[in-house]
């Protein structure tokens, strides 16, 4: 048997599936945090966050402020960091936007919004 044809039964090994191995599940969605307004006045308005969620369903965000290098924090899950970050300020008028699009809107309604809808 020639060194190329034990390559490709090598290969075709590889390709055969298997049970699931024992680590986590792999993949990584990434997504941004907007800030319409910013109630505190630490961090600013606008793209404030950029942050991913593992397959495992942790969540890492990297703040982008303070300037230069922001910071990271770890959170078990993607509604543990709601709860502390963006449920607490709803007039921050808040949006996270994913990579496939999908956005998750958070805060109350600007004043205009609520006069139009009472009249």
């Amino acid at each position: 048997m020639s060194e190329e044809q034990k390559t490709v039964e090598v290969v075709a090994d590889d390709l055969i599936p298997k049970p699931p191995s024992k680590l986590a599940p792999r993949g990584i969605t990434s997504f941004t945090v907007y800030r319409q307004h910013d109630e505190t006045g630490v961090s600013g308005d606008g793209v404030v966050i950029e942050g991913v969620v593992m397959a495992t369903g942790q969540c890492v965000v990297h703040w982008l402020y303070p300037p230069p290098r922001g910071g990271i924090a770890i959170f078990d899950s993607m509604s543990d960091f709601v709860k502390v970050h963006i449920e607490p300020h709803p007039a921050n008028q808040t949006i996270i936007t994913y990579q496939d699009g999908t956005k998750d809107v958070y805060g109350d309604k600007p004043e205009e919004d609520k006069e139009e809808e009472e009249k």
